[in-house]
């Protein structure tokens, strides 16, 4: 179990907490104590914010993020609802639950999704990314975004990154030289019924994200009912 730190941040912002958690990440962090990447009905996901978290609690988790895209409603109805367990002297235990975001981005000439952490919502930086639209133009160049999610207190991931256009081995050296703070590299990228990461593709990630000084982090990219699945 990670030691919580202290903070003068509410919760949810607490990145010094989520680097000290990122710095444990490996192959089995995902699904049952971690997971950094979940949807829900919000955005393009299944579950409700209720359900999700009625999951995070029944499977065990330690910690996670809601990162629908371009919106932070899921989190808020995510977040109120774990609020009110903590104040009912509740006996289960309540996973810490982080602000995120995912937002659709371009670098190198391709589509890629950026993931964003620990960031404070209402920082006028990062509020014109969650009214729910995906970003155009120049608001959506990767250097924008990435830099839009560092201003608001947050830290940046790249999500998936061997499901684009250009492989891990372009892409990475790129997103490090603007500044992300880590890859998503504990992946499932062939969709199993039992999620585990891909192991051929997250070797690649996980030695590109040791190269170039990067966390490494961990999320199922659950768009379904079950939180121990992708789809």
């Amino acid at each position: 179990m990670v030691a919580t730190t202290y903070s003068l941040k509410p919760k949810a912002q607490d990145t010094i907490y989520l680097k000290s958690v990122w710095e444990t990440i490996n192959y089995i962090s995902c699904p049952y104590s971690f997971n950094f990447h979940m949807h829900t009905q919000a955005s393009d996901g299944q579950l409700t914010p209720l359900n999700l978290v009625q999951q995070a609690i029944a499977i065990g988790l330690k910690a996670f993020a809601i990162t629908d895209h371009h919106t932070v409603d899921g989190y808020r109805q995510a977040e109120q609802y774990l609020s009110q367990l903590s104040t009912e002297n509740n006996t289960q235990h309540i996973p810490h639950l982080w602000t995120g975001v995912e937002i659709t981005s371009r670098l190198l000439g391709v589509e890629v999704h950026i993931l964003g952490y620990g960031f404070d919502p209402q920082d006028p930086a990062i509020k014109s990314y969650l009214g729910g639209d995906k970003p155009q133009g120049e608001k959506a160049a990767a250097k924008k975004v990435i830099d839009s999610i560092h201003q608001a207190g947050g830290l940046v991931v790249l999500a998936h990154p061997e499901r684009y256009r250009h492989s891990a081995s372009k892409l990475i050296p790129a997103v490090a030289d603007l500044g992300i703070d880590g890859v998503e590299t504990y992946y499932a990228y062939n969709n199993p019924k039992t999620w585990q990461p891909s192991p051929k593709q997250t070797e690649k990630v996980r030695q590109l994200a040791n190269r170039y000084g990067l966390y490494s982090t961990c999320g199922t990219d659950t768009h379904g009912l079950n939180l121990l699945q992708r789809i």
